[in-house]
């Protein structure tokens, strides 16, 4: 077995590598050129989301979700009857899905009034309070694991969400099957000075969004807060010097009481309250018929000097930097539309019209698209330094400020076989698969050293630069080869698995694996070309200036 493996790699070099090789270095300046046209086909169509690119690896979860966001203040038992509604709907489709031969998918179904635990658990928050209220509430469905369901959790939540349709009452209705929260697929913060233009702005937006196909899920951060009474003071009011902070004071005296005194029992302090009767504070009526004091101590009724109408507040208003701001999210159905797509397309023809028909409204990408640009910009930067000391560490050995980017030539070429590696296989290029691009640099750099040091060593030993690079490629074919080879075989098993705790890493892998395998041509070669460019490049250069840029020998060992 071995003799018959070695004959054929030799069979490989001969009769392939080395008429492949003469055929590179005598049309050195078209490989070149064919090997940059390819590296500027796979950017474009990453650029062009010809092939896509999510931010997040699409996992199979094991759950479908619906968080349910009535208007604040609604009943326990009104949020119980909506979820109980969306419970039936899922066990209609659970009925549907018996009859089409699949009767094992759901497992179980809970649905919580009062609280969203599932969401709080993707979260990692856990604030005991803060998330419990009547007017919230989620059914979840757990799901046969992934591996024997056949049938795409994407499409059931899809299903689900037809079988339901609308529910007019609800602030909010998301139906989530993902394994991870990572926000919004669209985020859009808007900000502005004034609440009612960003109520309008608001509005727009997502009358923009659902124009989109795939666009699913839409709303806002604007949540109508309780019915509540609101006061304004009256003409004859401001005549007798009474305000909005008199009348609101004056009121809440009456109704919620003012503190008269403490009394220190024991080490509790009893507050003693003054205000009006329990039986006067059930009814509205009492407001009409009170006294508000004007500042001179005289006494006039309610009805005179004050208005109240019955309205609702906000649940919350958010600031940044000062500026009121609504957050406008939505969800995107992945296998009909792209969130990045969408995005771009906002940002070129809607945005900037919304924004000049609405002077001082900004806006910003929040969610994924944030996550996005943060992960992948401390990314870059973090590369590019790897790229600084990966040169710079090179340039020592060598002697040469030239040399190192021969070797580091690789390094690009070796993304084309990581990103193209996705397409074959079906995945999403993610920013998982980004960190196994920033981990096939070393493997590349290892296997181009190896090579342009024993071009190295055979051109000062003597040997002309072509019969040089022909040896080097010739003796280097071999351990460069079964380097690349035995790193994809390796890879190969967690490239193939299927269970859940694999589906995070199988990115990074393929873009290891698939980068080192294309690499591997591009060290055989592309760096001998590149070598082979940079010594033409020198000779021209010395006959200009007429300098002579023949490398000295290496020292005999007598003279070293």
């Amino acid at each position: 077995v071995q003799e018959r493996l070695a004959a054929g790699l030799d069979w490989v070099i001969s009769r392939i590598y080395r008429p492949v090789l003469d055929m590179a270095l005598s049309w050195r300046y078209t490989t070149v050129a064919i090997a940059c046209a390819a590296l500027l086909i796979t950017v474009s169509a990453m650029t062009s989301n010809v092939i896509g690119f999510a931010f997040y690896p699409s996992v199979e979860p094991d759950n479908l979700v619906v968080y349910v966001t009535m208007p604040l203040g609604t009943p326990a038992r009104q949020t119980a009857a909506t979820l109980e509604q969306i419970e039936e709907n899922a066990f209609a489709l659970q009925r549907e899905l018996a009859a089409s031969g699949h009767e094992s998918v759901f497992r179980h179904v809970m649905t919580t009034v009062g609280e969203q635990p599932f969401r709080q658990r993707q979260a990692n928050v856990f604030t005991p309070g803060t998330a419990s209220s009547g007017h919230i509430g989620e059914v979840n469905v757990e799901l046969s694991p992934a591996e024997t369901r056949g049938i795409a959790a994407s499409e059931l939540v899809r299903r689900w969400r037809d079988i339901t349709g609308p529910i007019p009452d609800a602030v909010d209705v998301s139906f989530v099957s993902s394994l991870i929260a990572p926000g919004g697929a669209i985020d859009i913060r808007l900000s502005g000075p004034d609440l009612d233009q960003l109520r309008w702005a608001a509005t727009e937006l997502k009358t923009e969004l659902a124009r989109y196909p795939g666009v699913v899920d839409i709303g806002d951060s604007l949540r109508r807060g309780k019915r509540e009474l609101e006061l304004d003071v009256t003409s004859e009011a401001e005549a007798c010097g009474i305000t909005r902070g008199d009348l609101a004071r004056q009121v809440r005296q009456a109704f919620y009481g003012e503190e008269a005194q403490r009394i220190q029992r024991g080490r509790d302090d009893v507050r003693v309250m003054v205000r009006y009767p329990e039986r006067d504070r059930q009814s509205l009526s009492t407001l009409q018929e009170m006294r508000i004091r004007t500042p001179d101590g005289r006494e006039m009724p309610f009805a005179v000097v004050g208005r109240a109408e019955m309205g609702r507040g906000f649940a919350s208003i958010v600031r940044t930097d000062g500026r009121r701001t609504v957050d406008v999210v939505a969800d995107v159905d992945t296998t009909i539309n792209d969130p990045n797509e969408i995005i771009a397309d906002l940002q070129t023809s809607f945005l900037p019209r919304l924004l000049a028909e609405a002077p001082g409204l900004s806006y910003r990408l929040e969610g994924q698209q944030r996550d996005q640009r943060e992960t992948l910009g401390g990314l870059q930067r973090g590369f590019l330094i790897s790229l600084f000391v990966i040169y710079a560490l090179l340039a020592i050995p060598f002697r040469s400020y030239l040399q190192p980017l021969i070797v580091m030539s690789a390094i690009p070429f070796g993304v084309i076989g990581a990103i193209w590696g996705h397409v074959l296989l079906g995945h999403t290029v993610t920013i998982l698969s980004a960190f196994g691009i920033v981990a096939l640099v070393g493997v590349v750099v290892n296997d181009s050293l190896v090579m342009v040091d024993f071009i190295n060593r055979a051109y000062r030993a003597g040997t002309p630069l072509l019969e040089a690079i022909r040896a080097a490629g010739a003796i280097r074919f071999r351990p460069i080869l079964l380097t690349s080879l035995t790193t994809f075989v390796g890879l190969l098993p967690l490239i193939l698995e299927r269970s859940l705790q694999a589906q995070f890493l199988i990115p990074m892998a393929i873009s290891l694996a698939f980068g080192v395998i294309f690499a591997t041509g591009i060290i055989l070669i592309l760096v001998p070309v590149g070598y082979t460019i940079l010594e033409d490049a020198k000779a021209l250069v010395g006959r200009v200036l007429g300098i002579d840029t023949t490398p000295a020998a290496d020292p005999t060992p007598h003279e070293a």
